[in-house]
């Protein structure tokens, strides 16, 4: 998935962004608003990290999002 895609579809992709870096509250997804720099600003700032680490913690999310889900079997 690109940004463009996540940026045009937020409002279904907030709950992931908030599964994804727990530490983001509702506030802060709403403040984001599927702005990549709104979301590399957020991460440095709740998480403490560098900028080319929330830029790579996001290209790993959007391929993430291109995964298709995990099916868990029981035997």
């Amino acid at each position: 998935m690109n940004w463009d895609q996540l940026e045009g579809n937020w409002k279904q992709f907030k709950g992931e962004v908030r599964e994804r870096w727990g530490r983001f509250t509702e506030d802060d997804v709403d403040v984001i608003k599927g702005r990549r720099e709104q979301l590399v600003g957020r991460l440095q700032e709740k998480y403490g990290i560098l900028r080319e680490e929330a830029e790579r913690e996001i290209a790993e999310f959007l391929v993430s999002l291109d995964e298709p889900p995990r099916v868990e079997t029981h035997m």
